[in-house]
């Protein structure tokens, strides 16, 4: 079991990529609903967008959907939390569940209100001035989906790195 990664229209290849390369880190599952605003061929990942992160894709288990309702249908009955500035609780209030799925909406227009109504105890907000409107989508699912993990106590990921070099804690 692990979490899964909801987003719902993205519209920008570089969040895109950053997410897959959050999602490959921790072992989650990309959920992607149509329409995209980028092009994810092979041809053009390896052309375009092998910067942006999305050479990640082939270490991460992507699950598409043809549009809202379709995810919708395919996923009923799942627990899942929606993301949105319009919530009054915060992303750290949740107590997130193993499997469950965090859904981010389009980085220009966020969640379908009809859709935060429908769900609306499970939307959740992360806290910030009242001078920007949002977060970077990027940055906004790695804050929720490492706060899940640490609140599932980062199962199966502190497992010692490749990269790890004991001669640093001395």
């Amino acid at each position: 079991m692990a979490l899964n990664i909801v987003l719902v229209e993205p519209e920008i290849a570089v969040n895109a990529g950053n997410i897959a390369r959050t999602c490959a880190a921790i072992g989650a599952t990309l959920h992607m609903v149509k329409p995209y605003g980028f092009d994810t061929s092979d041809a053009a990942v390896k052309k375009n967008y092998k910067r942006a992160g999305l050479d990640y894709w082939d270490k991460v288990k992507i699950v598409e959907y043809d549009n809202l309702e379709d995810f919708k249908a395919k996923t009923k009955g799942k627990k899942m939390y929606l993301l949105s500035t319009k919530s009054k609780r915060t992303h750290s209030d949740v107590k997130y569940e193993d499997d469950a799925y965090l859904v981010f909406g389009p980085e220009t227009r966020g969640l379908p209100e009809d859709f935060i109504l429908e769900n609306f105890e499970n939307a959740a907000r992360i806290p910030m001035r009242d001078i920007i409107r949002s977060l970077n989508l990027s940055n906004a699912v790695a804050i929720v989906a490492y706060e899940a993990e640490r609140q599932l106590h980062y199962k199966d990921l502190l497992e010692e790195s490749p990269y790890f070099d004991d001669r640093l804690e001395k």
